[in-house]
């Protein structure tokens, strides 16, 4: 398998690549006529029409909206847990809501194997469920990540070294507090280190990852993909307006 990285050094890791996208952005772009709003079908809202997609994302809001926006994000990244905090609720209450833009999350392992163990238990709930988890493990970073100076013990390096790549996903899982994490958010221990173990899910996020470089050639996270075009240079919500009033949605 991929993403195998030296995990004792991992807190020094969470912020290579992340970000790199910049934050300039293009304010000088001309706004499009805006697009019109769709209204969601009889007795339900875009913001709760969630589904995951061939690609291995999760996408919320209108499938057939004229603006599709897909972010790669890693939920070790601290750019991407900005984001989360600053621009998705934006998105959720403005263009998401009124049918004109859909938002599609899809994990990027940028920091190798780090995200393995999160990325395998984010996807261990039902899709109505999968952005109230990614949400929440954005906003408790820190508090599951530290400040770098939790180490692994020397014995337990050793061991990890010629583990399966499920073993050493569950070992992080524990480590960094995540299995604790969604079992107090109601996933089941046995379901949780079900979803730890599950290879076909490992091959999944490998072949995705893959597919995301040769089609993007993904540089950081968060990366912003607008109906299909990648916005250079843009890792925050600010610096990201300017290309969705571009293209309409705002």
């Amino acid at each position: 398998m991929k993403f195998r990285i030296a995990y004792a050094v991992l807190p020094a890791l969470i912020l290579a690549g992340c970000g790199s996208g910049g934050t300039g952005g293009n304010s000088s772009a001309p706004a499009a006529a805006p697009v019109a709003a769709v209204p969601a079908p009889a007795g339900k809202a875009w913001v709760d029409t969630v589904e995951k997609t061939p690609e291995g994302g999760y996408r919320m809001g209108n499938p057939n909206a004229a603006v599709k926006l897909i972010e790669y994000g890693s939920r070790t990244c601290p750019h991407c847990a900005v984001f989360d905090a600053e621009g998705f609720p934006a998105l959720k209450s403005g263009p998401i809501a009124s049918g004109k833009l859909s938002y599609e999350f899809r994990d990027y392992p940028i920091h190798g194997s780090g995200d393995i163990p999160p990325i395998l238990l984010g996807h261990c709930v039902a899709p109505d469920q999968f952005f109230p988890m990614l949400d929440q493990m954005m906003l408790s970073q820190q508090q599951l990540l530290g400040d770098g100076s939790k180490q692994v013990p020397e014995a337990d390096q050793a061991r990890l070294a010629n583990a399966s790549p499920e073993e050493v996903a569950t070992y992080f899982a524990q480590f960094y507090g995540y299995l604790d994490f969604v079992k107090q958010r109601g996933v089941p221990d046995a379901k949780a280190r079900a979803c730890l173990a599950d290879k076909a899910m490992l091959t999944e996020i490998a072949k995705n990852t893959d597919a995301a470089n040769q089609q993007y050639k993904i540089q950081g996270t968060p990366t912003f993909i607008v109906n299909g075009d990648v916005v250079p240079d843009v890792a925050e919500w600010k610096a990201l307006q300017p290309a969705l009033k571009a293209a309409g949605a705002l």
